[in-house]
């Protein structure tokens, strides 16, 4: 049965994919399966290829943006809109959970047989090592999306999302706990950790896993696990790799680009071009900027009429995952949260001076200068809400942040999404629930 079982999983791998998987082709009367570690380069950018660009839709249910409703695809993400997760309109498109589990699975290919297989080299290494790291990005954005935010004490209880170790497609999961999903993410890092041989990537084949980009996933999810010791130690240790800011005084590179000297990494479209035609600035989000001192303001956003059209997306060299901004901005929270006060606001203060005027600049280091702690961490959230805009960090933030009351206007209906609202955390897709009766 197991053999068998691989044969279709293998079949599933050629038939639904194209491109770099033809190799898969090369015998009239069947599949190959591959073994060598150019065959298993191919299905590892296959699945990158296939990651999923779920941030594009956290965006519609944050604070962010309001929803244009004179485009031709609004009805398919106006319920996303209006936070509705069940019982949704036939023409709602859903979150992903198949395409997750289909990155998954050859990610399970490759750990599983690829192992095997491919003859020992660097290569070997860099293959495997990467696709555990991918599997161990995959469940954090899982496990944030349809899982509670971490919390110590309720973790081990607190429902998370299924976890495939195996290629058998004739298993039926049931799901695991966050606390369980966020034990086999730190696995699979560790085993990442161990054989990753590419400190960086170069431009180009920056959307592919190494050494500085693990510690930077390493950095974020011991913050969204309020660890605050590896939080910092991950993210400083990111940071003596790669430091760089962008100048906005100077520079013209959004930094969000992957050509930018602060990306780390850039495999997530984070704000695609439907999520970008169906929506504008929200009021609130605008109203955090001074549009004259913050040098962010004219490169992100663009006046359309009375509103703002968030312009930081544009085209594909607009991907990220992890730049350089993010870790300053985990070791100042976690240098905070440590009582480390003077320390995480200098740690801050660096990026703002690579954001603001000098004017600007001057002000802000005014104002920060005066804050107690707890002041000093509503103004973290307030630069990350302006920093990060559209880039698909706001609802995990808002998640394990405060879970605050946002309202949106749909349809000329006032939709709310309460104070630690149960919807913060998004239900199992239904097509999901119907293919699998233990979900």
């Amino acid at each position: 049965m197991k053999k068998i079982t691989t044969i279709i999983a293998l079949a599933v791998i050629s038939f639904t994919t194209i491109g770099c998987d033809r190799f898969l082709d090369i015998q009239p009367e069947g599949k190959v399966i591959p073994t060598t570690v150019e065959d298993y380069r191919k299905v590892l950018t296959s699945a990158y290829a296939k990651y999923p660009a779920h941030k594009s839709l956290s965006v519609l249910r944050t604070d962010e943006v309001t929803i244009n409703e004179n485009i031709s695809d609004f009805n398919v993400y106006r319920e996303i809109a209006m936070w509705k997760d069940t019982n949704n309109d036939s023409a709602t498109i859903e979150f992903p959970w198949v395409k997750f589990y289909s990155v998954i699975f050859y990610l399970n290919q490759i750990i599983n047989e690829g192992s095997k297989t491919m003859k020992d080299s660097p290569e070997k290494q860099q293959i495997l090592a990467e696709a555990y790291a991918l599997r161990a990005y995959a469940y954090f954005d899982m496990v944030n999306l349809y899982g509670k935010p971490y919390n110590n004490a309720t973790a081990s209880t607190d429902r998370g999302v299924p976890i495939s170790l195996d290629i058998d497609i004739e298993a039926v999961l049931s799901p695991s706990s966050v606390q369980e999903v966020y034990n086999q993410i730190h696995a699979d890092m560790s085993k990442a950790e161990g054989i990753m041989v590419e400190q960086k990537q170069t431009a180009g084949i920056n959307y592919r896993f190494s050494k500085v980009s693990l510690m930077a996933l390493q950095a974020r999810t011991a913050l969204y696990q309020n660890d605050w010791n590896k939080a910092l130690f991950y993210a400083e240790q990111t940071l003596a790799i790669k430091g760089e800011l962008s100048d906005l005084n100077t520079s013209s590179t959004a930094p969000h680009h992957y050509m930018s000297v602060e990306s780390i990494m850039a495999l997530d479209d984070v704000f695609d071009s439907a999520a970008q035609n169906l929506s504008f600035a929200s009021t609130e989000l605008i109203s955090k900027y001074n549009n004259t001192t913050d040098k962010r303001f004219a490169m992100y956003f663009e006046k359309n009429g009375s509103k703002y059209k968030i312009i930081k997306r544009g085209s594909s060299e607009f991907k990220v995952s992890f730049r350089t901004t993010e870790m300053y901005f985990i070791k100042a929270e976690a240098l905070l949260k440590l009582n480390k006060l003077d320390e995480a606001k200098e740690t801050l203060l660096k990026v703002l001076k690579n954001r603001y005027t000098a004017e600007g600049y001057a002000s802000a280091q005014t104002e920060v200068a005066s804050m107690n702690a707890s002041a000093f961490m509503n103004f973290i959230l307030d630069e990350r809400f302006r920093e990060f805009a559209a880039e698909g960090h706001r609802w995990f933030d808002l998640r394990r942040a405060n879970q605050k009351e946002i309202k949106h206007t749909v349809s000329g209906k006032e939709y709310i999404l309460q104070q630690n609202d149960v919807r913060y955390t998004i239900e199992y897709p239904m097509s999901a629930k119907k293919n699998n009766p233990n979900l």
